[in-house]
């Protein structure tokens, strides 16, 4: 495997990233919480799998917010000119309403995403990022799915991330 991330670890490496005992990652392997393969006896363990751990788990408006966002990353694949003319055009609409300032943090950072291009845009909707996540609730992106579409969307993400169960 070329990439960094996706190399295989022992499981003493994976505890030192883990900060946890060998033991623990063993635990974690043996009740699928970690998926791991054979290499003889040993266990061998992704980085990738490693990293996952370690990163914590979206809210789900923030999990729906996403998927939302890879359905407009597709839009502006398909068509860069109007989706990016139409968060300039919101992002400007969104100036005028809020002229008080409160949110120009938000709006700025919108902008130098806009000005670095299309793929940069893409890039950031998409990402699994605090600061991505923050950007997709303040997205310029308003309109660019059709009220279908992003039902659809919406459906298809309900189907695959069931509510977790009420406790009684």
């Amino acid at each position: 495997m070329s990439s960094t991330s996706s190399s295989l670890l022992t499981t003493t490496k994976a505890a030192a990233l883990l900060h946890c005992s060998r033991q623990h990652v063993v635990d974690l392997c043996d009740n699928g919480t970690l998926p791991f393969v054979r290499a003889g006896t040993h266990r061998r363990i992704r980085q990738d799998d490693v990293e996952r751990l370690l990163r914590p788990p979206f809210r789900r408006e923030v999990e729906k917010s996403l998927w939302l966002h890879r359905a407009v990353a597709g839009k502006l694949v398909a068509d860069p000119v109007r989706g990016m003319a139409l968060a300039r055009r919101n992002l400007a609409h969104r100036r005028e309403v809020h002229s008080d300032g409160s949110a120009d943090t938000w709006f700025d950072a919108w902008e130098r995403l806009l000005d670095e291009g299309v793929d940069a845009v893409v890039d950031m909707i998409t990402a699994r990022t605090d600061i991505a996540a923050e950007l997709r609730q303040n997205t310029p992106f308003a309109g660019l799915l059709t009220e279908r579409k992003r039902l659809k969307v919406l459906a298809a993400f309900d189907a695959t991330h069931p509510r977790a169960a009420m406790s009684a």
